[in-house]
């Protein structure tokens, strides 16, 4: 395409990382039909001008939109940055034994993205997230609301799906959030979980799914925790969960819609919590996290809250 109809294009997304979580996310938000123009970049050539002659060979099925290689430059004029690249999770490795390995990727990543003078949300997804986003926030120089982490999204779709098949109900009338690190410490926020707006502590105990309801919480929480490392054992790695997790947050940014997404964003002062980056409640638009929601969490989700937090800034320390 010549450069005045790529000057009328609106919604551009670059994806910086061509591996299976990247290639994943530009399948599926294709397929979403947000995005005007997607720009996938990877240092690997061969690998990225595969996935985009795999990806445009079927632009016949879904909308309109040009996809296409770039670089770092793409940066420029994109509303989002996708950064996917990364060591991946290998079986028996925690997020957090990723970070040595990524900080400094990811870093390198954000300094030259900010240096396209992009004006858009930088979203990171590469693991661990959290840590990652805190370096790519402080690396890239710019305010913390166009720093975002995939966060605990993805956890709170798992933790949905498993209410859901637990207690025979639609995924879509289960409204429920993981916050904390997206790792070991997360936590569900069983105070801010309800079914058809029924608070759960009020619907499982007159549920007939339910025999011992506080004990069938437990196992449901330790499930979402482990999802991650039982499906790295049994295929290698995750990607189509959370391909459409990016999309939502994608969507979220694209189209202003004010979501409250469980994403990772820098708190300074919300929960007792100062300078790391975690999913709390956040509202998310074109500019990003315009603001966190500060829930009523009970005692023991706020001490849960405090324990990620703590965790990460040990990790932050360690760089």
């Amino acid at each position: 395409m010549n450069k005045k109809v790529y000057s009328m294009l609106q919604r551009k997304v670059v994806v910086v990382g061509a591996g299976s979580v990247g290639a994943t996310y530009c399948y599926a938000l294709a397929q979403s039909g947000l995005a005007d123009e997607i720009v996938l970049t990877d240092r690997n050539e061969d690998l990225m001008k595969g996935q985009v002659l795999d990806l445009v060979h079927g632009q016949s099925f879904f909308p309109t939109v040009v996809i296409r290689s770039g670089t770092i430059d793409d940066c420029t004029d994109a509303q989002v940055v996708v950064i996917t690249a990364g060591a991946a999770q290998k079986p028996g490795e925690t997020r957090l034994q990723l970070i040595k390995k990524n900080a400094d990727i990811t870093g390198s990543i954000a300094e030259q993205v900010a240096g396209t003078e992009c004006r858009g949300i930088m979203l990171i997804v590469s693991n661990p997230v959290d840590i990652l986003t805190y370096v790519a926030l402080k690396r890239s120089g710019w305010e913390k609301s166009r720093v975002i982490g995939s966060g605990t999204v993805l956890d709170s779709s798992r933790f949905r799906h498993l209410l859901s098949k637990h207690c025979d109900v639609d995924v879509h009338n289960v409204h429920a959030y993981i916050l904390g690190e997206h790792g070991d410490s997360e936590f569900a926020a069983w105070s801010m979980t309800n079914i058809a707006g029924i608070n759960v502590d009020e619907y499982c105990p007159v549920c007939s799914k339910c025999s011992d309801w506080k004990k069938q919480h437990q196992i449901i929480e330790q499930q979402v925790r482990d999802s991650a490392y039982h499906i790295i054992n049994y295929k290698g790695s995750t990607q189509f969960a959370v391909g459409l997790a990016l999309v939502r947050i994608t969507a979220a940014i694209l189209r202003s819609q004010n979501s409250i997404l469980s994403v990772s964003t820098l708190v300074e002062s919300d929960f007792g919590i100062k300078d790391v980056c975690l999913s709390v409640p956040c509202v998310v638009s074109d500019c990003g996290v315009t603001r966190i929601i500060e829930s009523p969490l009970s005692s023991e989700e706020l001490n849960s809250l405090s324990n990620s937090a703590s965790i990460l800034r040990k990790a932050l320390d360690s760089l």
